[in-house]
């Protein structure tokens, strides 16, 4: 008697945001029906160009957008299966979700060493725990130890994204939600940037979701993007996929049928999104 072939388990999903809805003062709708997940251990992208969403949709997430006179008026955010309360980011924080916000935002007066220590201050195991995870931040950033005694706002971008990250990582995080970490850096630190996101979901098991514009760097390292317009998914699916789709090489890595494209003729080309008709 052949044996029984059991099918494929399904990753567990840790994040479901379904058909939210986001409106600021009340009046200007930016995010129209935006669905997406992240599964535990998986590296999801959240792609697009400036103005389309992305910072707004994890600070949905984040229950970041009351500071800035917004709100979730429809659909639904849950984590490990249960909503996510509005207005109390630090609660989400203890659940194990944290946001590295766009533009770095270090505590500028502080030294790069007081700076990831904060990221502790919701832990309550001990300093000789928190000294653990530091050497470990240490272990992934070794420029942030060189730099360790330096004020964080005399620090390069590089250098004070990854402090970013570090004190993220000192919160012992499940999930990071990771805005535009390519933004103002040299190509050569978005990759190693980039590398270190893969070390950490692989060997730490830290599950991302990132919100990036240099959409080639993210869909090389991520294992599924959403592609989002003007406040709407646009288009998703498997990364290996979206780098080999024609609409996103022609409208997004600037490669057409006849090679790669110019900024300028990539603009001036009138977009056919096809997946909207």
């Amino acid at each position: 008697m052949a044996a029984s072939v059991s099918p494929a388990t399904e990753p567990e999903i840790l994040l479901e945001v379904n058909n939210i809805e986001v409106i600021y003062n009340h009046v200007i709708l930016v995010l129209k029906g935006v669905s997406l997940s992240v599964p535990k251990g998986g590296i999801v992208a959240l792609l697009g160009g400036n103005g389309a969403g992305k910072t707004t949709t994890l600070k949905a997430i984040s229950s970041l957008l009351q500071s800035e006179r917004g709100e979730v008026t429809k659909g639904q955010i849950r984590y490990r299966g249960e909503a996510i309360p509005e207005g109390n980011p630090a609660a989400l924080v203890k659940r194990g979700v944290i946001q590295v916000m766009e533009g770095r935002h270090c505590f500028e007066h502080l030294t790069v060493e007081e700076n990831l220590l904060t990221g502790a201050y919701t832990r309550h195991d001990g300093r000789g725990k928190v000294n653990q995870d530091l050497e470990m931040v240490y272990n992934y950033f070794p420029r942030l130890r060189e730099r360790r005694k330096s004020q964080a706002g005399y620090t390069s971008g590089g250098e004070q994204q990854m402090c970013a990250i570090g004190r993220a990582l000192m919160s012992r995080p499940e999930t990071i939600l990771l805005d535009e970490p390519s933004m103002g850096l040299a190509p050569q630190l978005v990759e190693e940037i980039f590398e270190i996101v893969k070390s950490l979901n692989e060997n730490e098991g830290v599950s991302f979701l990132l919100a990036e514009q240099n959409t080639n760097v993210a869909l090389r390292y991520a294992h599924y993007g959403y592609l989002l317009e003007s406040g709407r998914v646009v288009m998703d699916g498997d990364a290996a996929e979206l780098r080999e789709n024609p609409d996103v090489k022609e409208f997004y890595l600037g490669m057409g049928e006849e090679g790669r494209k110019s900024f300028r003729e990539v603009r001036s080309y009138r977009r056919r999104k096809r997946w909207l008709s």
